[in-house]
């Protein structure tokens, strides 16, 4: 892969059939919803359909709202599943929506949520004392010691610094 002059080297992929599974489940939740809301008005036409739909039960449409959030995500990272973590020599990438430059990540660390989900991090020397999601383990494919390993062995690259870092 090429970034215009730059080239593109994948770090880490994601596992499809969680994300896929993750889409299935949000459709389905959406349309029994859907299918719920609009049932009892079904004999008064489409128009009270849907506004049943959109003005019925508040409840079951902030659920309806949600389960579509979450099936468009679900699709946008299955649709990036195949480079999920890369770098063209200058910037770190997650996915299409953010990076952070080379030369300012000090580690990738593993921290579990409050939930007990583990999920790699990236420490990021900007004066935060936040640390930066990179994946959820769950849906890691491959090892997390690679993907740290290759995530410190780029930044060690452009920072030019011999790095005791190892590349499985």
């Amino acid at each position: 892969m090429s970034n215009g002059d730059r080239r593109i080297v994948v770090i880490a992929r994601l596992k499809p059939k969680p994300l896929l599974a993750g889409a299935i489940v949000c459709a389905l939740i959406l349309a029994a919803l859907a299918l719920g809301q609009a049932e009892p008005v079904r004999g008064d036409g489409m128009g009270a359909m849907l506004r049943s739909l959109i003005f019925g039960d508040a409840v079951a449409t902030t659920a309806m709202i949600a389960a579509a959030i979450g099936l468009s995500t679900c699709f946008r990272l299955w649709r990036q599943r195949d480079a999920w973590i890369f770098h063209d020599g200058l910037r770190l990438y997650r996915g299409n929506s953010l990076s952070w430059p080379l030369a300012t990540i000090r580690d990738v660390v593993i921290e579990r949520s409050d939930m007990g989900i583990a999920s790699l991090r990236l420490v990021v020397d900007d004066d935060s004392e936040t640390t930066r999601e990179l994946v959820k383990l769950p849906l890691l494919e491959g090892s997390p010691e690679a993907v740290r390993g290759g995530v410190l062995f780029a930044a060690a690259g452009v920072k030019a610094v011999p790095s005791g870092v190892t590349v499985n």
